[in-house]
């Protein structure tokens, strides 16, 4: 059904200019301007819609991932721009890594929130 049907994912902010900010001048990412939204433009993807929600309550779950080669350098080149990594206890380490033992466990990742509280993750491309 839905084979050869272009297809987009979502989610919502609460301020549009300052997630328009973030996404571009922090983390580098063009997007277009809509009516109702913007759209990042993520290479291999048809974009991703953000848009504003006046009663935007964060996502409960990581709304975008990025692959990278070098997870450490990602991961302070964001520091370096202001970005705070999360810390979950055990889990990772100073930077805010968490370090895979193998790669059924999966890949090294760190999570990060958008100024709305939206989690993202730069994790090592495997």
């Amino acid at each position: 059904m839905f084979k050869n049907t272009p297809a987009f994912s979502s989610f919502s902010v609460d301020d549009l200019d300052v997630a328009k900010r973030f996404y571009e001048d922090t983390l580098g990412i063009g997007s277009d301007d809509g009516s109702q939204g913007i759209t990042l433009k993520l290479t291999g993807t048809n974009g991703v819609f953000v848009y504003a929600k006046s009663d935007h309550t964060p996502a409960m779950f990581t709304v975008l991932n990025f692959a990278v080669n070098d997870i450490d350098k990602a991961v302070d080149e964001l520091i370096g721009k202001g970005i705070v990594f999360e810390q979950y206890e055990g889990m990772t380490d100073e930077k805010g890594i968490s370090r895979s033992q193998s790669e059924e466990q999966g890949p090294d990742i760190a999570w990060f929130k958008d100024p709305a509280g939206n989690t993202i993750a730069v994790m090592k491309r495997l």
